[in-house]
């Protein structure tokens, strides 16, 4: 299959995004201290319209093709992990919102305004005249510091008890009406401060909540993309970037680095030189898959064709192992690297916490494989991403 070539709009995301990298690499060591995005970042990011590539355009964004939201998503990530973490969540939040959120176009008119969001829980959304009365406890709510609306998924209930036959919600509710948890306490991704949020009957009008699980109620060529494989492709932009730039420091230590007890530099060993080989063919043979495979689920949203499930399959299969990929060209680098990559001031130490965790992810974790190894030979699946509609 031939590969599109971007539109002159989505180039110049991609470009955004790269100019952003100084401010983006200078706040790095301060989102890792305070374990949250600083500020004039997130609003950097938002400016440059970052966060909603994949907002409908009614929402002011860009629907840009999947593989413009990972080069976006890998351009910040390669001058911080954290800070491309924050940027996908963002992102993810913005656009999977669309699918049933029509009201969004107001709410979000201000095109300033940031959107964090989790799937990690589900809160409880009470009918109550006018719309729903909304508590619950949430986890891993990335950027949650800088938002400026918050959506948690919700089970509806009504006179105590959940509704049955309705699908869960996905409320959206101001930041003024959240508290965040100081719960991420972790060693990597540490910057992209994905604490918690508690929210204890907020109202929040009906017309306020998106459904969830359904089909797409807003005309998008991205919300023909199932949503499983739009939770999985953009977490595997981090990744690419993390790695990325760990192998682009490997080369400049290894050119300049005397190892101990050695008479040559490092770049002279064959171990590095084989390491380098390793960690550029992983990470290459990776990408090229996940971007063949985005390429085709593209074609197919554009030709208003659903994507068959051998496509769905393998472009989780190209994700679960790009998550993975990621992690093992760090590793090799890391490894021959030797006690450099261990000094706390060295990015080799920081890029190798932050990309384990992209894998330990559930959209990308490596079990997914087996279920889409079941519908290559024919069976249905069984897990959640390769089911959702």
């Amino acid at each position: 299959m031939s590969q599109r070539p971007p539109s002159p709009h989505e180039a110049e995301l991609v470009a955004r995004a790269t100019a952003l990298q100084p401010m983006v690499r200078k706040a790095a060591d301060e989102a890792e201290r305070e374990r949250r995005l600083p500020a004039e970042v997130a609003r950097a990011m938002a400016k440059a319209g970052l966060y909603r590539v994949s907002a409908p355009h009614s929402f002011q964004g860009a629907e840009a093709s999947p593989r413009t939201q990972i080069e976006v998503i890998e351009a910040i990530s390669y001058a911080d992990g954290a800070a491309g973490w924050n940027l996908m969540i963002g992102i993810e939040s913005f656009g999977l919102v669309s699918l049933g959120f029509p009201k969004g176009a107001e709410l979000f008119s201000d095109p300033l305004a940031i959107l964090s969001s989790s799937t990690a829980a589900f809160g409880r959304a009470e009918l109550v005249d006018g719309g729903y009365e909304v508590s619950g406890d949430w986890q891993f709510v990335s950027g949650v510091h800088n938002c400026t609306w918050f959506g948690g998924l919700s089970v509806v209930h009504e006179n105590g008890e959940p509704k049955v036959g309705v699908p869960p919600i996905f409320p959206v509710m101001s930041a003024s009406d959240i508290e965040i948890i100081d719960a991420w306490n972790v060693s990597g991704l540490r910057g992209s401060g994905s604490h918690d949020v508690k929210v204890r009957k907020a109202f929040v009008p009906t017309d306020q909540a998106a459904q969830f699980g359904t089909p797409a109620t807003m005309e998008s060529p991205l919300n023909r993309i199932p949503s499983g494989s739009r939770l999985a492709y953009n977490k595997v932009g981090v990744g690419f970037g993390i790695a990325r730039a760990a192998i682009d420091h490997f080369l400049d230590l290894a050119h300049d680095k005397l190892p101990r007890f050695s008479g040559a530099k490092l770049r002279e060993r064959p171990t590095a030189q084989r390491a380098v080989a390793m960690a550029e063919a992983r990470l290459g043979g990776a990408r090229a898959f996940v971007f063949e495979a985005v390429d085709e689920a593209w074609d197919a949203a554009l030709s208003e064709r659903r994507m068959t499930p051998r496509e769905r399959a393998l472009l989780q299969i190209a994700c679960s192992d790009s998550a993975q990929a990621c992690a093992e060209a760090v590793d090799i680098i890391a490894e021959t690297a030797g006690t450099t990559a261990n000094q706390l001031d060295s990015p080799l130490e920081r890029h190798a916490r932050d990309v384990r965790v992209i894998r330990q992810h559930v959209t990308v974790a490596l079990h997914h494989i087996d279920d889409a190894g079941r519908v290559l030979l024919g069976l249905d699946p069984q897990g959640l991403m390769l089911s959702m509609a």
